[in-house]
Protein backbone atom coordinates (compact mmCIF):
# COMPACT_ATOMS: atom_id res chain seq x y z
CA UNK A 1 0.00 0.00 0.00
CA UNK A 2 1.35 3.50 -0.61
CA UNK A 3 -0.93 6.53 0.12
CA UNK A 4 1.66 8.94 -0.48
CA UNK A 5 2.26 12.25 0.83
CA UNK A 6 -0.79 13.99 3.01
CA UNK A 7 -3.09 16.00 0.91
CA UNK A 8 -1.58 19.32 2.46
CA UNK A 9 2.17 18.52 1.36
CA UNK A 10 1.17 16.81 -1.44
CA UNK A 11 -0.74 20.58 -3.06
CA UNK A 12 2.84 22.52 -1.65
CA UNK A 13 4.69 20.04 -3.64
CA UNK A 14 2.75 19.87 -6.82
CA UNK A 15 1.88 23.75 -6.97
CA UNK A 16 5.93 23.79 -6.94
CA UNK A 17 6.34 21.54 -9.57
CA UNK A 18 3.68 23.20 -12.10
CA UNK A 19 4.96 26.87 -11.15
CA UNK A 20 8.85 25.60 -12.28
CA UNK A 21 6.98 23.83 -15.35
CA UNK A 22 4.66 26.84 -16.89
CA UNK A 23 6.81 29.81 -15.60
CA UNK A 24 10.50 28.25 -16.09
CA UNK A 25 10.67 26.04 -18.36
CA UNK A 26 7.31 26.11 -20.84
CA UNK A 27 9.31 29.46 -21.94
CA UNK A 28 12.00 27.19 -23.03
CA UNK A 29 10.28 25.87 -26.25
CA UNK A 30 11.07 27.64 -28.98
CA UNK A 31 14.97 27.88 -28.03
CA UNK A 32 14.95 23.59 -27.49
CA UNK A 33 13.27 23.71 -30.74
CA UNK A 34 15.55 25.77 -32.63
CA UNK A 35 18.55 24.40 -31.36
CA UNK A 36 17.69 20.33 -30.72
CA UNK A 37 19.64 21.25 -27.25
CA UNK A 38 17.68 21.04 -23.93
CA UNK A 39 19.65 24.35 -21.63
CA UNK A 40 20.66 21.88 -19.39
CA UNK A 41 22.34 24.70 -17.40
CA UNK A 42 18.43 26.19 -17.21
CA UNK A 43 16.48 22.36 -17.10
CA UNK A 44 18.62 20.74 -14.59
CA UNK A 45 19.16 23.31 -11.18
CA UNK A 46 14.66 24.02 -12.15
CA UNK A 47 14.06 20.51 -12.24
CA UNK A 48 15.93 20.13 -8.90
CA UNK A 49 14.97 22.70 -6.92
CA UNK A 50 11.14 22.27 -7.35
CA UNK A 51 11.78 18.38 -6.25
CA UNK A 52 10.76 16.85 -9.48
CA UNK A 53 13.44 14.01 -9.38
CA UNK A 54 12.41 12.85 -6.62
CA UNK A 55 8.83 12.53 -7.21
CA UNK A 56 8.78 8.62 -6.51
CA UNK A 57 11.48 7.77 -4.92
CA UNK A 58 10.97 6.47 -1.64
CA UNK A 59 11.36 9.24 1.75
CA UNK A 60 13.85 7.23 3.07
CA UNK A 61 15.95 7.93 0.36
CA UNK A 62 15.01 11.91 0.49
CA UNK A 63 12.64 11.36 -2.41
CA UNK A 64 8.42 12.63 -1.70
CA UNK A 65 7.35 9.18 -2.07
CA UNK A 66 4.33 9.73 -4.10
CA UNK A 67 1.48 7.40 -4.44
CA UNK A 68 0.93 6.53 -8.15
CA UNK A 69 -2.50 8.51 -8.30
CA UNK A 70 -0.71 11.54 -7.32
CA UNK A 71 2.47 11.03 -9.46
CA UNK A 72 0.89 10.88 -12.95
CA UNK A 73 -1.20 14.44 -12.64
CA UNK A 74 2.48 15.44 -12.39
CA UNK A 75 3.99 13.53 -15.10
CA UNK A 76 0.75 14.85 -17.59
CA UNK A 77 1.77 17.99 -16.58
CA UNK A 78 4.89 17.85 -17.96
CA UNK A 79 3.65 16.36 -20.94
CA UNK A 80 1.98 19.23 -21.66
CA UNK A 81 5.49 21.17 -22.57
CA UNK A 82 8.37 20.65 -24.56
CA UNK A 83 8.77 16.98 -25.49
CA UNK A 84 12.16 16.72 -24.17
CA UNK A 85 11.99 17.71 -20.88
CA UNK A 86 9.13 15.52 -20.37
CA UNK A 87 11.28 12.81 -21.64
CA UNK A 88 14.33 13.81 -18.79
CA UNK A 89 11.78 13.61 -15.91
CA UNK A 90 9.68 10.07 -16.99
CA UNK A 91 12.87 8.65 -17.57
CA UNK A 92 14.97 9.59 -14.14
CA UNK A 93 11.58 9.05 -12.16
CA UNK A 94 10.61 5.31 -13.92
CA UNK A 95 13.72 4.01 -12.81
CA UNK A 96 14.72 5.60 -9.52
CA UNK A 97 11.34 3.80 -9.10
CA UNK A 98 12.02 0.83 -10.41
CA UNK A 99 15.36 0.53 -8.39
CA UNK A 100 13.46 1.11 -5.27
CA UNK A 101 11.69 -1.79 -5.85
CA UNK A 102 14.06 -4.46 -7.34
CA UNK A 103 17.37 -3.27 -6.28
CA UNK A 104 19.71 -4.32 -2.99
CA UNK A 105 19.78 -2.34 0.16
CA UNK A 106 23.39 -1.29 -1.08
CA UNK A 107 22.56 -0.89 -4.48
CA UNK A 108 19.28 1.35 -3.11
CA UNK A 109 21.56 3.54 -1.23
CA UNK A 110 24.05 4.15 -3.47
CA UNK A 111 21.90 5.56 -6.07
CA UNK A 112 18.76 6.58 -4.58
CA UNK A 113 19.88 9.82 -2.63
CA UNK A 114 21.45 11.16 -5.27
CA UNK A 115 18.38 10.29 -7.91
CA UNK A 116 15.96 12.11 -5.22
CA UNK A 117 18.17 15.11 -6.01
CA UNK A 118 19.03 14.92 -9.90
CA UNK A 119 22.91 14.07 -8.96
CA UNK A 120 22.30 10.69 -9.97
CA UNK A 121 20.61 9.12 -12.97
CA UNK A 122 19.37 5.75 -13.41
CA UNK A 123 19.25 4.28 -17.13
CA UNK A 124 17.04 1.50 -18.60
CA UNK A 125 19.24 -0.51 -21.18
CA UNK A 126 17.70 -2.87 -22.79
CA UNK A 127 17.15 -2.22 -26.67
CA UNK A 128 19.73 -3.99 -29.33
CA UNK A 129 20.42 -2.63 -32.50
CA UNK A 130 20.42 -6.16 -34.38
CA UNK A 131 17.53 -8.15 -32.26
CA UNK A 132 14.35 -7.75 -30.79
CA UNK A 133 13.01 -7.06 -26.88
CA UNK A 134 12.79 -9.18 -23.66
CA UNK A 135 14.98 -12.39 -23.95
CA UNK A 136 16.30 -11.48 -27.73
CA UNK A 137 19.71 -10.46 -26.77
CA UNK A 138 23.17 -10.38 -27.97
CA UNK A 139 24.85 -8.66 -24.99
CA UNK A 140 26.18 -11.00 -22.43
CA UNK A 141 27.76 -11.12 -19.10
CA UNK A 142 30.56 -13.84 -18.47
CA UNK A 143 30.98 -14.70 -14.78
CA UNK A 144 34.89 -14.68 -14.16
CA UNK A 145 35.37 -15.44 -10.37
CA UNK A 146 34.02 -12.21 -8.51
CA UNK A 147 33.49 -10.00 -11.85
CA UNK A 148 31.10 -9.93 -14.70
CA UNK A 149 32.16 -9.27 -18.17
CA UNK A 150 29.95 -7.25 -20.40
CA UNK A 151 29.65 -7.53 -24.60
CA UNK A 152 27.63 -6.61 -26.18
CA UNK A 153 25.98 -3.03 -27.97
CA UNK A 154 22.41 -1.02 -26.87
CA UNK A 155 20.85 1.96 -28.36
CA UNK A 156 17.97 4.19 -28.16
CA UNK A 157 18.83 4.44 -24.32
CA UNK A 158 16.90 7.80 -23.21
CA UNK A 159 18.77 10.21 -21.01
CA UNK A 160 22.12 8.30 -22.13
CA UNK A 161 23.68 11.54 -21.93
CA UNK A 162 22.82 12.65 -18.42
CA UNK A 163 23.00 8.94 -16.71
CA UNK A 164 25.52 8.35 -14.13
CA UNK A 165 24.16 4.30 -14.24
CA UNK A 166 22.72 2.20 -16.53
CA UNK A 167 20.71 -0.62 -15.53
CA UNK A 168 21.72 -3.37 -18.14
CA UNK A 169 20.02 -6.15 -19.39
CA UNK A 170 22.30 -9.16 -20.46
CA UNK A 171 22.54 -12.81 -21.32
CA UNK A 172 24.44 -14.49 -18.39
CA UNK A 173 23.64 -18.38 -19.85
CA UNK A 174 22.11 -19.20 -23.23
CA UNK A 175 18.89 -19.29 -21.68
CA UNK A 176 19.10 -17.02 -18.90
CA UNK A 177 18.51 -12.88 -18.97
CA UNK A 178 19.96 -10.94 -15.80
CA UNK A 179 20.01 -7.14 -15.09
CA UNK A 180 23.30 -5.43 -14.30
CA UNK A 181 23.91 -1.75 -13.14
CA UNK A 182 26.68 -0.26 -14.77
CA UNK A 183 28.32 3.23 -13.66
CA UNK A 184 28.82 5.23 -16.59
CA UNK A 185 32.54 5.70 -16.33
CA UNK A 186 33.27 1.83 -16.39
CA UNK A 187 36.06 1.31 -18.29
CA UNK A 188 35.23 0.02 -21.86
CA UNK A 189 32.08 1.56 -21.87
CA UNK A 190 31.16 4.29 -24.23
CA UNK A 191 28.34 6.37 -25.34
CA UNK A 192 27.46 7.88 -28.51
CA UNK A 193 24.63 9.89 -29.56
CA UNK A 194 21.95 9.24 -32.27
CA UNK A 195 20.93 11.20 -34.89
CA UNK A 196 18.14 13.74 -34.28
CA UNK A 197 14.34 12.50 -33.55
CA UNK A 198 10.57 13.63 -34.61
CA UNK A 199 9.77 14.86 -31.58
CA UNK A 200 10.69 15.28 -28.07
CA UNK A 201 13.77 17.31 -29.18
CA UNK A 202 16.30 17.71 -27.27
CA UNK A 203 16.45 14.53 -25.27
CA UNK A 204 19.13 12.00 -25.92
CA UNK A 205 18.74 8.36 -26.76
CA UNK A 206 21.84 7.15 -27.02
CA UNK A 207 23.96 3.76 -28.31
CA UNK A 208 25.98 2.03 -26.03
CA UNK A 209 28.65 -0.11 -26.71
CA UNK A 210 30.41 -2.50 -23.90
CA UNK A 211 34.03 -4.11 -24.77
CA UNK A 212 35.07 -6.35 -22.03
CA UNK A 213 33.67 -3.93 -19.77
CA UNK A 214 33.94 -5.31 -16.18
CA UNK A 215 31.48 -5.14 -12.94
CA UNK A 216 32.04 -6.79 -9.61
CA UNK A 217 29.00 -8.93 -8.88
CA UNK A 218 27.57 -7.24 -6.44
CA UNK A 219 25.90 -5.32 -9.92
CA UNK A 220 23.72 -8.06 -10.38
CA UNK A 221 20.29 -7.04 -9.52
CA UNK A 222 18.28 -9.73 -7.46
CA UNK A 223 20.22 -13.15 -8.87
CA UNK A 224 21.06 -14.68 -12.17
CA UNK A 225 18.21 -15.46 -14.48
CA UNK A 226 15.66 -12.67 -12.79
CA UNK A 227 15.86 -10.25 -15.95
CA UNK A 228 12.92 -11.14 -17.55
CA UNK A 229 10.68 -10.75 -13.64
CA UNK A 230 12.56 -7.27 -13.49
CA UNK A 231 12.12 -6.10 -16.84
CA UNK A 232 8.22 -6.67 -16.37
CA UNK A 233 8.06 -5.33 -12.94
CA UNK A 234 9.60 -2.00 -14.35
CA UNK A 235 7.94 -1.78 -17.93
CA UNK A 236 4.13 -2.45 -16.07
CA UNK A 237 3.97 0.50 -14.28
CA UNK A 238 6.19 2.57 -16.66
CA UNK A 239 4.12 1.68 -19.42
CA UNK A 240 0.95 3.66 -17.05
CA UNK A 241 3.18 6.76 -17.09
CA UNK A 242 3.75 6.68 -21.04
CA UNK A 243 -0.33 6.77 -20.67
CA UNK A 244 -0.45 9.72 -18.48
CA UNK A 245 1.84 11.55 -20.92
CA UNK A 246 -0.12 10.80 -23.27
CA UNK A 247 -3.15 12.24 -21.88
CA UNK A 248 -0.97 15.56 -20.72
CA UNK A 249 -0.25 15.96 -24.60
CA UNK A 250 -3.88 15.64 -25.46
CA UNK A 251 -5.54 17.68 -22.65
CA UNK A 252 -3.28 20.43 -23.92
CA UNK A 253 -4.03 19.66 -27.49
CA UNK A 254 -7.61 19.80 -26.40
CA UNK A 255 -7.49 22.86 -24.69
CA UNK A 256 -5.82 24.65 -26.85
CA UNK A 257 -8.51 23.63 -29.68
CA UNK A 258 -11.41 24.80 -27.21
CA UNK A 259 -9.53 28.17 -27.18
CA UNK A 260 -8.92 28.67 -30.76
CA UNK A 261 -12.53 27.21 -32.07
CA UNK A 262 -13.84 29.86 -30.41
CA UNK A 263 -11.51 32.84 -31.16
CA UNK A 264 -11.33 31.43 -35.12
CA UNK A 265 -13.97 33.64 -36.85
CA UNK A 266 -14.97 32.63 -40.54
CA UNK A 267 -18.00 34.02 -42.45
CA UNK A 268 -18.90 36.61 -39.71
CA UNK A 269 -18.90 33.47 -36.76
CA UNK A 270 -16.58 31.31 -34.40
CA UNK A 271 -15.70 28.02 -35.52
CA UNK A 272 -16.79 26.48 -32.58
CA UNK A 273 -20.07 27.39 -33.65
CA UNK A 274 -20.40 25.07 -36.68
CA UNK A 275 -20.94 21.19 -36.40
CA UNK A 276 -18.55 20.04 -37.52
CA UNK A 277 -15.97 21.67 -35.04
CA UNK A 278 -18.02 20.94 -32.70
CA UNK A 279 -17.99 16.88 -33.71
CA UNK A 280 -14.24 17.21 -33.29
CA UNK A 281 -13.93 19.06 -30.04
CA UNK A 282 -16.49 16.50 -28.84
CA UNK A 283 -14.53 13.45 -29.84
CA UNK A 284 -11.28 14.83 -28.27
CA UNK A 285 -13.39 15.24 -24.91
CA UNK A 286 -14.52 11.62 -25.36
CA UNK A 287 -10.86 10.73 -25.55
CA UNK A 288 -9.42 12.50 -22.61
CA UNK A 289 -12.09 11.72 -20.37
CA UNK A 290 -11.69 7.71 -21.08
CA UNK A 291 -7.88 7.62 -21.02
CA UNK A 292 -8.11 10.01 -17.58
CA UNK A 293 -10.80 7.22 -16.02
CA UNK A 294 -8.36 3.67 -17.03
CA UNK A 295 -5.41 5.86 -15.45
CA UNK A 296 -7.01 6.76 -12.06
CA UNK A 297 -8.35 2.96 -12.12
CA UNK A 298 -4.55 1.74 -12.17
CA UNK A 299 -3.05 3.90 -10.14
CA UNK A 300 -5.60 2.83 -7.44
CA UNK A 301 -4.78 -0.66 -8.38
CA UNK A 302 -1.23 -0.17 -7.85
CA UNK A 303 -1.50 1.91 -4.98
CA UNK A 304 -3.25 -0.76 -3.36
CA UNK A 305 -0.46 -3.20 -3.82
CA UNK A 306 -1.79 -4.89 -7.14
CA UNK A 307 -0.33 -6.12 -9.67
CA UNK A 308 -1.53 -4.81 -13.28
CA UNK A 309 0.08 -6.61 -15.98
CA UNK A 310 -3.13 -6.65 -18.39
CA UNK A 311 -4.32 -2.75 -17.67
CA UNK A 312 -0.34 -1.34 -17.94
CA UNK A 313 -0.53 -2.54 -21.63
CA UNK A 314 -4.44 -1.85 -21.97
CA UNK A 315 -3.98 2.29 -20.83
CA UNK A 316 -0.44 2.51 -22.35
CA UNK A 317 -2.28 1.21 -26.34
CA UNK A 318 -5.33 3.35 -25.42
CA UNK A 319 -3.32 5.98 -24.15
CA UNK A 320 -1.03 6.23 -27.92
CA UNK A 321 -4.31 5.65 -29.63
CA UNK A 322 -6.04 8.73 -28.13
CA UNK A 323 -3.44 11.36 -28.31
CA UNK A 324 -2.72 10.02 -31.79
CA UNK A 325 -6.78 10.61 -32.81
CA UNK A 326 -6.79 13.98 -30.44
CA UNK A 327 -3.77 15.67 -31.88
CA UNK A 328 -4.89 14.72 -35.63
CA UNK A 329 -8.15 16.19 -34.83
CA UNK A 330 -6.17 19.46 -33.15
CA UNK A 331 -4.38 19.72 -36.35
CA UNK A 332 -8.17 19.79 -38.15
CA UNK A 333 -9.59 22.21 -35.76
CA UNK A 334 -6.59 24.78 -36.14
CA UNK A 335 -6.59 24.60 -40.26
CA UNK A 336 -3.26 25.38 -42.29
CA UNK A 337 -2.08 27.79 -39.35
CA UNK A 338 -1.71 24.54 -36.92
CA UNK A 339 1.27 23.34 -39.45
CA UNK A 340 3.50 26.29 -38.38
CA UNK A 341 4.88 26.68 -35.04
CA UNK A 342 3.07 29.55 -34.28
CA UNK A 343 0.84 27.85 -32.21
CA UNK A 344 2.09 24.20 -30.05
CA UNK A 345 0.01 21.75 -31.92
CA UNK A 346 2.39 21.27 -34.44
CA UNK A 347 4.65 20.20 -31.26
CA UNK A 348 2.20 18.43 -29.76
CA UNK A 349 1.43 16.37 -32.64
CA UNK A 350 5.05 15.74 -32.81
CA UNK A 351 6.02 15.04 -29.25
CA UNK A 352 3.07 12.61 -29.03
CA UNK A 353 4.24 9.99 -31.53
CA UNK A 354 7.00 8.85 -29.32
CA UNK A 355 4.69 6.71 -27.69
CA UNK A 356 4.09 4.61 -30.01
CA UNK A 357 7.38 3.18 -29.31
CA UNK A 358 8.39 4.01 -25.46
CA UNK A 359 7.84 1.31 -23.30
CA UNK A 360 7.05 -1.18 -26.20
CA UNK A 361 5.37 -1.06 -29.64
CA UNK A 362 1.53 -1.82 -30.03
CA UNK A 363 2.41 -5.38 -31.12
CA UNK A 364 3.83 -5.95 -27.61
CA UNK A 365 0.75 -4.43 -25.47
CA UNK A 366 -1.27 -6.34 -27.17
CA UNK A 367 0.17 -9.26 -26.59
CA UNK A 368 1.32 -8.71 -23.15
CA UNK A 369 -2.72 -8.14 -22.63
CA UNK A 370 -4.15 -11.41 -24.38
CA UNK A 371 -1.79 -13.39 -22.68
CA UNK A 372 -2.46 -12.11 -19.53
CA UNK A 373 -6.67 -12.23 -20.09
CA UNK A 374 -5.90 -16.12 -21.80
CA UNK A 375 -3.94 -17.00 -18.28
CA UNK A 376 -6.88 -16.60 -16.65
CA UNK A 377 -6.87 -12.60 -15.50
CA UNK A 378 -10.12 -11.29 -14.94
CA UNK A 379 -10.61 -8.01 -14.47
CA UNK A 380 -13.37 -8.55 -12.16
CA UNK A 381 -10.99 -9.76 -9.67
CA UNK A 382 -8.83 -6.81 -10.00
CA UNK A 383 -11.78 -4.11 -9.31
CA UNK A 384 -12.80 -6.27 -6.26
CA UNK A 385 -9.16 -6.11 -4.78
CA UNK A 386 -9.34 -2.24 -6.12
CA UNK A 387 -12.50 -1.81 -4.15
Amino acid sequence: MNAGLPADEYRKLRDSVLATIWDELDPLEHQIEDTETIPYDIVMPALRSCGAFGLIVPQEYGGAGLSMAQYLPILAEFAKIQGGIRAIVHVHNSFAHALSEIGNDAQKKEILPGAATGEKSLAFALTEPGNGTGADLSTTARREGDEYVLNGRKWLITNSDIASHFLVFAKTSDKDVSALIVPRDTPGFSIAPLPETMGCKGAEHGELTFEDVRVPVSALVGAEGEGGAHLERALEISRVFIAASSLGTASRALELSLKYAQERVTFGKPIAQRQAIQRYLAEMAADVYALRGMLADAASKWDSGKRIPAESSLVKQFGLEAVGRVTDRALLVHGGIGYTRKYPIERLYRDARLNWLEEGTPTIQYMVAARELLGGYTFEDAFAVAS
